[in-house]
């Protein structure tokens, strides 16, 4: 069987793609370059040495009110399509099953797991992930495998960059398991049909206007972000239908530019 990269490596695009309705072209910017690797790399190593007594205090925590391991690890799809082990705290009771998205009533979540989630400690293990190379202080966030569809034109744009702990979609979307539980019905597929897309486009847009300046003042809001977290309001269903919606119109039919572009 062939391997996701080998898969993306077939179905990369180069200057344009059809759109996501399949309709007509769009023409992409292309990729553009960050902060340098040695310097997040230099960042992460700083940051993971500070944090080192809270990781501690918090993998104590973990282990005295529930079973397993403290790290959570999870395979996700990086860049080129390469799948890697993504380390987390645990934040969940040891061998649950259920979907793979995790909403604020989500009964899986400890009651440590939910201090840890709220103040975004869950994800300092990636630091090391910064290290190792699978991912970038700054870039889209990696999902996991069953959530990746290489088909579509902007997971093939996405995958070309290195995943990363935020960026500014991360950022908008940090009360994500917010706007989750206040999804009635099927969660999985408004996560699939319209949460996801919606994350995509702002990727795309992100990377293609990126450059160290930008990647700095974001380094800057995601700071403030985690201190004051009503900082960044969650988007309403109807902000993230109609930039789906837009965004899936020919070129001449779209509204001008989308939020993402609009920030």
């Amino acid at each position: 069987m062939k391997s996701k990269a080998e898969k993306l490596k077939k179905q990369r695009v180069t200057d344009s793609t059809k759109n996501i309705d399949g309709t007509g072209t769009t023409e992409w910017a292309g990729i553009q370059n960050g902060l340098p690797r040695c310097v997040e790399v230099l960042m992460a190593i700083v940051i993971l040495l500070i944090a080192l007594p809270i990781l501690s205090l918090a993998a104590l925590l973990i282990a005295l009110t529930s079973r397993g391991s403290v790290l959570f690890r999870q395979r996700r799809v990086g860049q080129g399509g390469h799948e890697f082990v993504m380390y987390k705290l645990r934040t969940m009771r040891r061998r649950t099953s259920g979907l793979q998205v995790t909403a604020a009533d989500d009964r899986r979540v400890t009651s440590v797991g939910k201090i840890l989630r709220k103040a975004k400690l869950d994800e300092l293990p990636e630091l090391w992930n910064v290290i190792r190379g699978d991912m970038a202080l700054l870039g889209p966030r990696p999902e996991v495998p069953r959530y990746v569809d290489l088909r579509n034109p902007l997971w093939q744009q996405i995958l070309q960059a290195r995943p990363g702990i935020t960026d500014p979609v991360t950022l908008r979307l940090r009360n994500e398991e917010k706007l989750l539980g206040a999804v009635e019905g099927d969660r999985e597929r408004f996560y699939l049909e319209e949460l996801q897309p919606y994350k995509l486009i702002g990727y795309v847009e992100y990377l293609q206007a990126r450059n160290w300046r930008n990647d700095v003042k974001l380094l800057k809001d995601t700071a403030i972000g985690i201190v004051r977290p009503t900082t960044t309001p969650v988007p309403t269903f109807r902000q993230i239908r109609e930039c789906v919606r837009n965004y899936s119109l020919r070129p001449s039919e779209r509204s001008g530019r989308t939020q993402w572009q609009q920030e």
